[in-house]
């Protein structure tokens, strides 16, 4: 393997664990919104969260291009503030894998949310948790299955994409050349040798990362307070006045 198909890897572990952390900060609230909301028209945005899992990536790749392209407002808004253009750079990649993975955060962590027992949602308020507090001491240890699937899927999902990559990254040596290009470049030179041994690599990741999510699951942790909670249920709500903090 030359340099710079190590250097490829090292692009693709990098741009994975920027990405994975920050879609899974911003898909956390979206996808508990979307499964404990009652608003009327949540279809619309739960549509558009999941578009970019069905349109074709060149398609996708195409309208961020233009969308930071430097006669954008946010591409001239950008390089105004930087110097340098959106497109072609690690930050325009970046950018373009959260929309582009971003249905593959939401949908695990949603279904893991609904799963949730409202009965426990409700004791802890009243029990005088605040909604803050029933969040990160009851909602999320028991969709921690969920969001350790979309951690995985975010990764494995930004390790492989191609065509969102080519179309705002090209093929930067150190910078927007990632694995799944360097496959592409490998294949147009006839060097099937670089490009097999590359391609077995993403599917040993891709396939650690199925069975990580197997593994997981969707099933509830339980939590310390959760299961002071499960010991003293709360019988009616005429007994113990909820919280409304």
């Amino acid at each position: 393997m030359n340099s710079i198909d190590f250097t490829a890897l090292l692009v693709t572990g990098k741009l994975a664990l920027v990405v994975t952390p920050i879609l899974l900060s911003l898909c956390t609230p979206l996808a508990y919104w979307l499964a404990m909301s009652q608003m009327h028209g949540k279809r619309y945005i739960e549509a558009a969260c999941n578009l970019p899992m069905v349109l074709p990536p060149t398609v996708l790749g195409f309208g961020l291009l233009m969308i930071m392209s430097p006669g954008s407002p946010l591409g001239e808004a950008w390089e105004s503030l930087t110097g340098s253009p959106l497109p072609f750079s690690f930050t325009g990649l970046v950018l373009g894998s959260l929309i582009y993975s971003l249905p593959f955060g939401v949908l695990p962590m949603r279904a893991a949310f609904e799963k949730i027992d409202r009965g426990i949602i409700e004791a802890g308020r009243c029990l005088g948790m605040t909604r803050l507090q029933t969040f990160i001491h009851i909602i999320l240890p028991n969709a921690i299955g969920g969001i350790t699937a979309s951690a995985a899927l975010i990764f494995a999902h930004t390790v492989g994409e191609f065509g969102v990559a080519l179309m705002i990254g090209g093929s930067i040596p150190g910078e927007t050349r990632v694995a799944s290009i360097a496959i592409f470049e490998h294949t147009e030179t006839l060097d099937y040798g670089a490009a097999g041994l590359l391609s077995l690599l993403l599917m040993i990741i891709s396939y650690a990362a199925l069975l990580f999510i197997g593994k997981q699951g969707v099933a509830p942790h339980r939590s310390h307070r959760t299961a002071q909670l499960n010991a003293n249920p709360i019988k009616t709500h005429k007994e113990i006045p909820c919280s409304q903090s």
